[in-house]
């Protein structure tokens, strides 16, 4: 059965269609074309793709079972994300093997689990291989050094599904697997990491593709020794994330960051665990202990991930640095997903998936569309914590 969308304009990672006219079938994009002024006053962009999001609705992703990690992909869908990679924290390794399989098990049972999901698409393996100065809240027990073996069990664990990995590049044995997942087709992302300029430039030189979390879990900025952050910043062939919720970096270093990465290299991420979608109170990032107080994560004092949720993410990154909703969700969308070689997920044309977020004429994102369909509000299946979402009916 075909359908149609009409709206004001539509935003793709090509450019704008002005009165776009999106004929659907079976949850996929048939045509679309070029109308009129037709009263609408809708913007459609494309969903988000969240390459860092560690859990959310009270549930961690290295702990959740099929039908949990399903209510963190309704949850991410009612926040505008249509796909993400499940994040990892460094962990035992039999711990994180576990975890892998049950990841990969979601990965491969893909929209069996309903049409109003965000997808699962891979993993981010976040560590163990991180600088112990700089883990953050990565448990020091667990923390190892780079092994292209243990990343072969890992990987034969996730069954092929590892898409990203986080680690320091100044570590003995880094450069070798960095080489090993690049050559793999696996994105490696330096972060968590002391490393000064030459460990940082030797990493990109082995085929480090991006870093994570600008600013965060980094060497600082020395004008002498411009370290690991100051190779991010200037390198034009590095992809960088950063979490923009005001409280990891401060506005004006989000602005800095925009200028020195541009519109085609920044990618926002949340960072998001699992009291994502919570009230205040006390929760788990792997085997932490993680306690939330006005939206700040902290464990030991140390923040430990967020609560931030992508579509406000896109809105603090307009409000931050005056770029426009394009922009906006570009860097949502159409980043991560040429960082990854997947770019078919940020695509709206023929033969993708008819997936878009909806705003209003004053730019407030009001609902998201999943395979074709409007979603409803958010409704957990259980522990009913998790705020709603608020979706207006559109076309």
């Amino acid at each position: 059965m075909q359908s149609r969308l009409l709206a004001r304009r539509l935003l793709t990672a090509h450019g704008e269609v002005e009165y776009p006219v999106l004929t659907v079938e079976d949850g996929r994009i048939v045509r679309v074309e070029a109308g009129e002024a037709n009263g609408s006053t809708e913007t459609l962009t494309a969903c988000f793709f969240d390459i860092h999001v560690h859990g959310a609705c009270s549930y961690d992703l290295m702990a959740a079972d099929a039908g949990e990690i399903a209510q963190v992909g309704r949850f991410l869908a009612s926040r505008g994300v249509g796909h993400y990679l499940a994040t990892t924290v460094t962990g035992p390794v039999d711990a994180t093997l576990r975890a892998l399989e049950r990841l990969a098990d979601a990965i491969e049972a893909g929209g069996a689990v309903g049409q109003d999901v965000a997808l699962p698409v891979g993993v981010h393996l976040e560590g163990p291989f991180v600088s112990h100065a700089k883990r953050g809240v990565h448990p020091p027990a667990s923390i190892l050094e780079p092994s292209v073996a243990l990343f072969d069990r890992f990987q034969e664990a996730a069954r092929g599904h590892i898409r990203l990995m986080t680690m320091a590049p100044e570590l003995p044995g880094a450069l070798e697997l960095i080489a090993h997942a690049a050559a793999a087709g696996v994105r490696v992302s330096v972060g968590h990491s002391d490393a000064t300029e030459a460990q940082a430039l030797a990493g990109v030189s082995a085929g480090a593709a991006s870093a994570t979390h600008a600013f965060n879990a980094m060497r600082a900025l020395n004008h002498r020794e411009p370290g690991i952050l100051g190779v991010v910043l200037d390198r034009d062939e590095l992809y960088a994330e950063a979490i923009c919720d005001g409280v990891h970096v401060h506005p004006s270093l989000i602005r800095l960051w925009l200028k020195a990465k541009g519109v085609e290299k920044a990618i926002l991420v949340t960072d998001g665990m699992s009291a994502t979608g919570m009230p205040d109170g006390m929760y788990t990032l792997g085997d932490l202990k993680v306690t939330v107080k006005d939206g700040v994560c902290l464990s030991d004092g140390t923040l430990a991930g967020s609560v931030l949720t992508m579509d406000v993410a896109v809105e603090n990154l307009q409000r931050f640095t005056g770029s426009s909703l394009g922009v906006a969700v570009g860097l949502a969308s159409r980043n991560p997903a040429r960082m990854l070689g997947m770019t078919e997920l940020a695509e709206l044309g023929p033969g993708s998936a008819a997936n878009f977020n909806v705003y209003d004429a004053a730019g407030r994102r009001t609902g998201t569309i999943l395979n074709g369909r409007l979603l409803d509000a958010w409704k957990p299946e259980s522990k009913g914590l998790c705020e709603g979402a608020v979706v207006a009916g559109i076309l």
